[in-house]
């Protein structure tokens, strides 16, 4: 399978699962103004992390921005009940399921 097919079957299993719906602030959405955030990096999880274990839908923009806050202070700041371990409970996974997940791929 491609990297392209990889990530679009991530971006699908992720947004059905969560009923297209942003896990952030509750709102459905079409799917172009859903991302499937990774809650832990990418570049930190086997094979890209890209299994729904490792994913959470989120509206683009302020909702991706508020998940993405904790990527981007390099894991030093997050938006209140916006931690990763926050994001997994929302979702009914954990980290280590996310990482025997990707190391599956």
């Amino acid at each position: 399978m491609s990297k392209k097919e990889i990530r679009q079957q991530f971006r699908n299993s992720v947004f059905k699962r969560d009923n297209f719906t942003c896990q952030v602030c509750h709102t459905q959405q079409p799917e172009e103004l859903l991302d499937a955030h990774h809650i832990t990096d990418r570049n930190e999880m086997p094979n890209g992390g890209y299994v729904a274990e490792n994913g959470i839908t989120v509206c683009k923009g302020s909702c991706h921005m508020k998940v993405e806050k904790f990527h981007i202070s390099e894991g030093k700041e997050w938006e209140p009940n916006l931690h990763p371990d926050d994001l997994y409970k929302r979702i009914g996974s954990n980290k280590e399921l996310a990482i025997q997940k990707s190391e599956a791929l």
